[in-house]
């Protein structure tokens, strides 16, 4: 995740805490407060009571990534954080840490689903191309 879309001072992290609102699914939990700026920023925090910090750094990693993929998702202008609620996080597929993300964010209603383009009718499959990379007739 890019430096820009990331939450890094313990002030930051403690006001989404303090003053935004709380989702949960049984997976993970998400704070929610409107951010200074115009892009979305999150953190992601995982307690000891997970284990060693190799397991504490892939259950981050995991979420981090699936938050990763939603960005585009997101609606702009929010602080989250993304807080590991137990050890599941590190033995649930993918698809349920990105179904968990998912969620939380439709609960919230920052989900965004980016729109597909449409090609125009007519466009699609005409010709093929050359070895060139020139379309043929």
């Amino acid at each position: 995740m890019r430096r820009a879309n990331r939450l890094r001072r313990p002030d930051q992290f403690r006001r989404a805490r303090r003053e935004g609102r709380t989702y949960s699914v049984p997976l993970l939990l998400l704070n929610v407060v409107a951010g200074r700026r115009r892009r979305t920023r999150c953190g992601f925090v995982v307690g000891k009571q997970l284990g060693t910090a190799v397991r504490r750094n892939r259950a981050k990693r995991r979420v981090r990534e699936a938050v990763r993929l939603a960005l585009p998702a997101i609606a702009p202008g929010y602080d989250l954080v993304f807080v590991v609620r137990g050890p599941e996080v590190l033995t649930a597929p993918f698809p349920a840490i990105q179904q968990a993300v998912e969620q939380l964010l439709r609960r919230a209603q920052l989900w965004r689903p980016p729109e597909v383009e449409q090609e125009p009718p007519g466009e699609r499959g005409h010709g093929t191309m050359s070895a060139e990379g020139n379309p043929r007739p």
